[in-house]
């Protein structure tokens, strides 16, 4: 086996993507994804088609970025997502079983973690919060330059907290949700990311369901950041490459921060490095760290 040469794969609750890492030039080329299907044997058939994709390249294995209370131990991953069926059995073994290469798992967020830790936009801290929005809203603690588990293995499970209402941080605070309020509402049929456009050029609707998402994030990143009073938060997932999103979250920060008074510490949000391929990177240094 080609030890340069590794498949990684990130799972979402939208879309999987995949690509050839080569650990020689630590780069990924080959990229793709596909729609996140429906069921299980949708889910097996994804997997095994790209890992038969790759054959003749001769890699050593396959990294997988997927969502969940991932326990790398018993290859099971619990917890909750936006994938139900991938919880609750050894799903590791399964697929090394399907594809007939090992492979390794670790939760997507934490997969960002260790590429932003390792060489992106938290190689120079300790003490860093992830907060990586996709469909749902995942992220990683890192003390120490270590990333915290929990005793259950839900630590950074961000998007089960409660903001506004009552309501998950997950189900407010994404431009997936944002676009299914707004094309509810509206009888559209519209991307969040073309809903965030609206909003940045006047569409008031589209400001009115933007602000809930924002609002519910601020909410979040306030108590984060008193909480485990971190360095700076990093914001992952396609929308952090949005430079208006990223003004708007600061502004709402910095709004609620001042409402409650002269809070001593306003939190440094910084958005990723490797946005969308943070995933994929992730699963490449899990791997190796696995392995070796």
């Amino acid at each position: 086996m080609n030890a340069d040469k590794l498949i990684v794969i990130d799972i979402g609750g939208t879309s999987i993507k995949y690509g050839l890492w080569n650990q020689r030039e630590m780069a990924i080329s080959n990229k793709n994804n596909v729609k996140t299907p429906d069921t299980l044997e949708e889910f097996y058939g994804i997997i095994k088609y790209i890992a038969d994709k790759f054959k003749g390249d001769d890699v050593q294995g396959i990294g997988l970025s997927i969502p969940g209370a991932v326990n790398q131990a018993s290859g099971i991953i619990n917890g909750v997502s936006a994938l139900p069926y991938i919880h609750g059995f050894p799903i590791l073994k399964e697929l090394e079983s399907l594809t007939g290469y090992k492979m390794t798992m670790e939760n997507d967020a934490s997969c960002s973690a260790l590429a932003e830790l390792s060489t992106g936009a938290a190689r120079d801290f300790d003490n860093i919060v992830f907060l990586v929005i996709g469909t749902g809203v995942g992220g990683a603690i890192v003390i120490d330059d270590h990333i915290v588990y929990g005793s259950h293995l839900y630590g950074g499970e961000f998007g089960m907290m409660l903001v506004q209402n009552g309501q998950t941080l997950s189900s407010l605070g994404t431009a997936v949700h944002l676009a299914e309020r707004y094309n509810q509402r509206y009888q559209t049929n519209f991307s969040g990311e073309h809903i965030l456009k609206l909003a940045d050029a006047g569409d008031r609707g589209a400001i009115k369901e933007a602000q809930v998402m924002y609002d519910s994030l601020a909410q979040a990143i306030y108590n984060l950041q008193f909480v485990t009073d971190p360095e700076a938060i990093i914001i992952g997932g396609g929308v952090s490459a949005n430079n208006n999103f990223l003004a708007n979250l600061k502004a709402t920060v910095s709004k609620l921060m001042s409402a409650w008074g002269d809070t001593p510490v306003l939190p440094q949000i910084k958005p990723a490095k490797y946005r969308n391929d943070a995933n994929l990177i992730g699963a490449a240094y899990n791997f190796y760290n696995q392995i070796n």
